[in-house]
């Protein structure tokens, strides 16, 4: 299942299971400006932020290496890393980090990103316009596909600078003789003489080569063959496939402030640095995780390149931009993907598909869901020491559904259930939102009166349960532009016990779509759109400091006036 995943990622890489990762790429925060590393600004990020700097390099550096060791574990053993830095510490996360967990024999190269232009300080000093992104392998025998990029407009000219004018475009003349002393390659051509060494190709290649045209005879001046000078294969450029990718990356823009992909997210990378690096190190299928997942670049390219994935950072903004960016890319052919906060709503996990909550609910219970719909006896899974559970997605639940559970109990493992009435311990666990009271006294009356004990759970002793925000929203019509469309200014105004993170609009909301964030990261809930005359949907979410959301849907019908409901 894809995730993404709320938490200090020390925590969460340790959890994970080894030898289960492909790819590892991280952004971690940079050794650098202090104040400018704090990004989003919530709860989780300062507190991270302030552990990492509670001393100098040689807290950085162990802060960083003891998560790469778990990254190394993690990487299966033809998996990869790529870590990008800067440089205040790149020589110091090589030597000292890189390098010992990985080994020296690992390293497989320093991808230099051009990320800038030199600017004013270039006058003054010279200019850093790079990023380093360090490239491990944690095998000798690892996933590698070499990448291709376009030509240049010089080497095309340069070399690609024949055309026959026959419709097949421009081509490169290379030479055909063999580099080395070839004996059974040394024979005469059409009149051409042997090459010192022997020719390239064998007499069944340069037949095939010329059938097909692509071999250059020279002439002499009155367009006779000149035999003092050798053929010459046509390489023709619309059948290269480009230049070998090499680890200095100029081609790649940094995010421009009108870039279509830009979220407001002070340190984003491109999407085309990411899908480089993911095409580079994986194949579809392949799991991609990036532990410090930030704007949610890595994750939302690895979807669109049928890639499984895995993003985790400590920020809920973090978490929670990454979810609506992937929401926002997603199709029919999408996969599912799951999001893992601190604390769940109520009303989501009250209301989701019952099946599937199911299954999640005693997962996290630490038991194993069955893996039909439709279970046996009504039970839905079993403990890890085989003890039936059964789980009610319902509130106040009563008296004759503890009575079915102690029947079913019994019928499904007789003697399992005697032994353990004989030894006094639960011989089931019943899971709902909450018992009513006829519910705990018939728990009460079976253990009493018939040595029978069943355990009743809440869903909120298992995970924590929150309320999630309360919303509402005013608009102003600001009046008529010179086209004739309304100005409309909404307010936004979200509760919550927690305090509020974000908002985000969708201006064009589609229900069958879903929530498509035009406006992903609003801090103070209040945004102007211009509106032509007709109906109009418009959705707005509020996200609070525990990451629970909630959602509101305006329908604006303008006419002369505007009307909403």
């Amino acid at each position: 299942m894809n995730q993404l995943i709320l938490g200090d990622n020390l925590d969460i890489l340790k959890s994970l299971e080894s030898n289960s990762i492909d790819l590892i790429y991280l952004d971690p925060p940079f050794f650098s400006n202090r104040n400018y590393e704090v990004i989003w600004g919530d709860a989780g990020e300062i507190r991270s932020f302030q552990d990492r700097w509670s001393g100098g390099i040689d807290h950085y550096l162990a802060w960083l290496k003891e998560r790469v060791v778990e990254m190394h574990r993690l990487l299966k053993p033809t998996g990869s890393l790529f870590l990008h830095c800067d440089w205040h510490a790149d020589a110091y996360i090589r030597v000292l980090v890189l390098d010992k967990v990985f080994g020296e024999q690992n390293f497989r190269g320093d991808i230099v990103w051009q990320r800038v232009n030199a600017h004013g300080d270039a006058k003054k000093k010279l200019a850093v316009l790079t990023d380093t992104i360090w490239y491990f392998s944690k095998t000798e025998k690892f996933l590698y596909n070499p990448i291709y990029t376009e030509h240049s407009e010089n080497y095309k000219t340069s070399f690609y600078k024949h055309n026959d004018n026959d419709g097949r475009g421009a081509y490169g003349l290379n030479d055909m003789s063999s580099p080395n002393p070839r004996p059974n390659m040394m024979y005469e051509w059409l009149g051409f003489p042997c090459p010192a060494k022997g020719w390239r190709y064998q007499k069944e290649t340069m037949q095939k080569l010329h059938d097909e045209g692509k071999i250059y005879y020279p002439k002499n001046k009155k367009g006779m063959p000149d035999y003092s000078k050798r053929p010459r294969l046509k390489r023709y450029l619309d059948e290269q496939k480009g230049t070998l990718l090499g680890n200095i990356w100029t081609d790649i823009q940094n995010v421009q402030s009108h870039a279509k992909e830009r979220i407001g997210y002070p340190t984003q990378k491109p999407e085309a640095l990411l899908e480089r690096i993911i095409n580079i190190a994986s194949n579809e299928g392949d799991t991609v995780l990036d532990p410090f997942v930030g704007g949610g670049t890595t994750v939302a390219v690895a979807d669109r390149l049928k890639r499984q994935w895995l993003g985790i950072d400590q920020s809920v903004q973090a978490i929670k931009v990454s979810e609506m960016r992937l929401q926002k890319q997603q199709d029919l052919f999408s996969q599912p993907f799951l999001v893992k906060l601190h604390k769940y709503d109520y009303d989501t996990l009250r209301y989701s598909n019952a099946f599937e909550f199911e299954t999640w609910i005693i997962q996290q219970s630490g038991g194993v869901a069955n893996t039909k719909q439709r279970s046996d006896l009504g039970l839905d899974g079993r403990t890890q020491d085989g003890l039936p559970i059964q789980v009610k997605r319902s509130d106040n639940v009563g008296r004759n559904v503890v009575d079915n559970f102690k029947s079913a109990c019994e019928r499904f493992d007789k003697n399992l259930f005697a032994q353990n009435k004989a030894n006094a311990t639960p011989v089931g666990v019943l899971i709902a939102f909450s018992f009513g009271k006829g519910a705990i006294q018939e728990v009460a009356r079976l253990k009493n009166e018939e040595n029978t004990l069943i355990q009743l759970l809440r869903v909120d002793d298992i995970v924590p349960i929150a309320k999630k925000p309360k919303l509402s929203v005013d608009l102003n019509d600001l009046g008529l532009d010179s086209k004739g469309w309304h100005d409309i200014e909404f307010v936004a105004d979200g509760e919550s016990d927690v305090g509020i993170e974000f908002y985000a609009w969708d201006f064009h909301f589609n229900q069958p779509a879903g929530f498509k964030a035009d406006v992903m990261i609003d801090k103070i809930g209040k945004q102007t759109e211009k509106f032509k005359p007709g109906s109009h949907i418009i959705a707005v979410k509020v996200v609070d400091n525990e990451g629970l959301e909630s959602l509101e849907v305006l329908e604006l019908k303008i006419n002369g006036k505007v009307h909403a409901s």
